[in-house]
C-alpha cells in the first residue's frame, strides 16, 4: 500500500491582487491569498478526503509560514516541505479586469526557495510513495533546478511503479514557446494521465483540426495512456482505451477564474483514482465552476457539496 493517494512537487506562492476596476499602479491595498498549480490540485483532492502529500521549499519566516498554514488548513501533509533559514516566497500579482481589458499577471518569483529545491534519493522515494505523482509544466519552467528535479521524480516514479499525472499548463511569461516545447513534450511522453488545454495542444504539440482530431493526435504524439483536454467554456474531452468522452462545462457567474484548471484536474483525478474517468470529468467540471464562483486559487468544497451540485445542477436556497 502506498502512503498517499496523490503527491506533488512544485512552488506555492503568495497572490496579491486588486479587484476588477482598480489598477495595480494606483493600488492602496492588496488582497493576499495562497496559490500554486500543484498545491491547488492537492488542496481540492484533500478536501475530497484524498490522502495528499506535498514537496516544496519555504523560508522559515512569516511569509513561508503563511503559505504553510494555508496548505495545512486543507489537510495536505507537509512533512516533505523543506524549511530554509534564508530565502523568499515567490509572489504573483493580479490585476483583474473586464472586457475590453484582459486580466494581467505579473510574476515576482526569481530565486525563491522553491526554485532551488533539490531532493536526494531518499526524499525522491518518499515523494513517489504514492498511487499518483502530479506535476505541471509550470514547475520545470521556473528554474533549471526544478527542471532537473522533475526528470528525477519521473524517473523514480517509473522505477517504483508509481503512476504519473502531468498537466502541460504552458505559461508564456515563464519561458518562450521555443524553449518550452521540447521540455514539455519530454515530460508528457508516456505519462499515465496527461492534461492539456486545446490551445496548448496546438501551440506546443502542433496539433490541428477539430477538438476530436486534436485529442486523438495528442494521444498519438505523446503516448499518454489517458489524455484530458480542456476546451475552455465548452468543457472537457478525454481519451482512454480508444474511447473519446466529453463533458460540457457548467454555467457559472465569474468571481475569480484563477485555479479553474487545477480544480478540474483534481476532480478528474478523483474519478480516475476510482477507475471512473467519466465520473471524474463530471466532478471536474463541477469543481471548476465552484472555484470560479469563489475568491482565491484553492477550492473550498467537500464531496457532499459536489455530489449535490451534480444531482441538482440548478442552484436554490438550502433551508
Amino acid at each position: 500500500m502506498s502512503r498517499f493517494d496523490v503527491t506533488a512537487v512544485g512552488e506555492t506562492m503568495l497572490r496579491l491582487s486588486v479587484p476588477s476596476g482598480e489598477r495595480l499602479e494606483a493600488a492602496a491595498s492588496l488582497d493576499m491569498v495562497v496559490g500554486g498549480a500543484e498545491s491547488n490540485v492537492l488542496a481540492a483532492l484533500s478536501r475530497l478526503d484524498r490522502s495528499c502529500g506535498y514537496c516544496t521549499a519555504l523560508p522559515d519566516n512569516p511569509l513561508g509560514r503563511r503559505v504553510a498554514n494555508a496548505l495545512r488548513e486543507t489537510g495536505i501533509n507537509l512533512q516533505m516541505v523543506q524549511w530554509k533559514p534564508r530565502g523568499r516566497v515567490g509572489l504573483y500579482f493580479i490585476e483583474f479586469a473586464e472586457p475590453p481589458r484582459s486580466i494581467q499577471v505579473i510574476y515576482d518569483r526569481a530565486d525563491s526557495c522553491a526554485a532551488a529545491l533539490a531532493l536526494d534519493s531518499a526524499a525522491l522515494a518518499e515523494l513517489c510513495d504514492t498511487r499518483l505523482l502530479h506535476v505541471t509544466g509550470i514547475t520545470p519552467g521556473v528554474s533549471v533546478e526544478l527542471r532537473e528535479l522533475t526528470r528525477q521524480a519521473f524517473h523514480k516514479a517509473r522505477q517504483q511503479g508509481t503512476a504519473i499525472s502531468f498537466d502541460v499548463n504552458y505559461r508564456s511569461r515563464l519561458w518562450p514557446v521555443d524553449e518550452a516545447a521540447s521540455t514539455l513534450q519530454e515530460f508528457a511522453n508516456g505519462v499515465d494521465i496527461l492534461f492539456c488545454k486545446e490551445a496548448d495542444a496546438r501551440l506546443i504539440f502542433g496539433c490541428d483540426g477539430s477538438s476530436y482530431e486534436i485529442i486523438l493526435d495528442l494521444a498519438k504524439k505523446t503516448g499518454a495512456l489517458t489524455v484530458v483536454m480542456t476546451v475552455g467554456a465548452l468543457g472537457v474531452y478525454a481519451l482512454q482505451s480508444g474511447q473519446v468522452l466529453y463533458q460540457p462545462a457548467m454555467p457559472v457567474i465569474m468571481v475569480d477564474r484563477i485555479g479553474a484548471g487545477d480544480a478540474l484536474a483534481a476532480g478528474v483525478l478523483h474519478g480516475w483514482l476510482d477507475g471512473d474517468l467519466l465520473r471524474g470529468m463530471q466532478y471536474g467540471t463541477a469543481m471548476a465552476a465552484l472555484v470560479m464562483g469563489q475568491f482565491g486559487d484553492m477550492l473550498r468544497t467537500n464531496a457532499a457539496e459536489v455530489e449535490h451540485i451534480l444531482s441538482a445542477p440548478q442552484p436554490h436556497i438550502q433551508r
